[in-house]
């Protein structure tokens, strides 16, 4: 197993951005932050079983991780998209 620059600096900022994420949320407790900050909390978890050497192991568990953070990302997308409208 050999280090790969490009998959460190990936966990670094996806967990980075995990973090901020959480603590958006914690502080102004909007969803959106919540949502974005869980997706690349699961993109950090693939990055490290990559750097651990567990990823073909994991391979269906990860595909999983990366869909549902996709999913994620789109449900908050979709939200500041497409906004609810007030009921009058």
């Amino acid at each position: 197993m050999s280090w790969d620059p490009v998959t460190t600096f990936n966990l670094v900022l996806s967990a980075a951005i995990c973090a901020v994420g959480i603590v958006g949320w914690a502080r102004v407790k909007n969803a959106l932050a919540l949502y974005i900050g869980l997706a690349f909390g699961l993109f950090a978890l693939s990055h490290l079983a990559t750097i651990l050497g567990k990823a073909e192991a994991l391979e269906a568990l990860l595909i999983l991780l990366h869909g549902v953070g996709y999913i994620l990302i789109a449900i908050a997308i979709y939200k500041v998209a497409f906004p609810r409208k007030p009921e009058n």
